[in-house]
């Protein structure tokens, strides 16, 4: 189990920051009472983790890249997943909801083929052409707007643990007590200024301000750094 840091005084609170830039700079500032960090990387996951990670990174005077993510989705369903597809091509299906959702393989085989797709046309657009840093024997710090399931998360740290970074730090303003305990078996440290139990949770219930970005306000984010 990794460590674990939060602001105590969030524990369990709603609408506690203004919007993503708000929870980035908060969370940046809880980030930077950790001990020196050795060559530190920041990697957002867009969409959500753009506006949170430039603010990481503008604190602690480092560029910003991008770690591209994204679910795959339930047949029929603009916003739930059963399984992630990672900047490299990595797959990672949560078995258990596909056998409860009785999705057959061609459902899957499908669904991948989609996202996969999806992932390319963003990498394309966001990085022009540009590679993935390299990160080997670098701390880094991998960031999005919050954690529910933690499965998209748990793709992305699937990925960078191909890469040798000296130490995985996540980041995340807000998250869900039962993702943070799974993800933090697969880094060395999560920091997260809002942890909140029960058995409901949404990371919009953090924010006072929230709506979903598009890729041209990823653009438009990605343009100030």
């Amino acid at each position: 189990m990794s460590t674990i840091i939060e602001d105590h005084a969030l524990r369990e609170k709603r609408f506690i920051f203004t919007d993503r830039h708000d929870a980035g700079r908060r969370l940046g500032a809880l980030i930077r009472t950790r001990p020196a960090l050795v060559n530190p990387v920041v990697l957002a996951i867009p969409a959500g983790g753009v506006p949170v990670g430039i603010e990481i990174a503008i604190g602690l005077g480092v560029p910003l890249s991008l770690a591209i993510v994204r679910k795959v989705r339930i047949p029929g369903s603009t916003e739930a997943g059963f399984g992630a597809v990672t900047w490299d091509g990595r797959v990672l299906i949560n078995d258990r909801l596909r056998a409860a959702l009785r999705l057959s393989q061609e459902d899957v085989d499908a669904a991948v083929i989609t996202t996969r797709r999806n992932v390319e046309e963003r990498i394309n657009r966001f990085t022009k052409g540009r590679p993935f840093p390299d990160i080997a024997g670098k701390t880094t710090i991998l960031v999005d707007d919050g954690l529910a399931s933690g499965f998209t998360m748990l793709a992305a740290l699937t990925s960078i643990k191909t890469l040798h970074p000296l130490r995985i730090l996540v980041a995340v303003p807000t998250a869900s007590a039962s993702s943070i305990e799974v993800v933090a078996r697969q880094c060395d440290e999560i920091i997260c200024a809002n942890i909140r139990g029960g058995r409901y949770f949404a990371v919009a219930e953090a924010y006072r301000e929230w709506y979903d970005l598009d890729d041209r306000e990823v653009m438009a984010e990605l343009a100030r750094v």
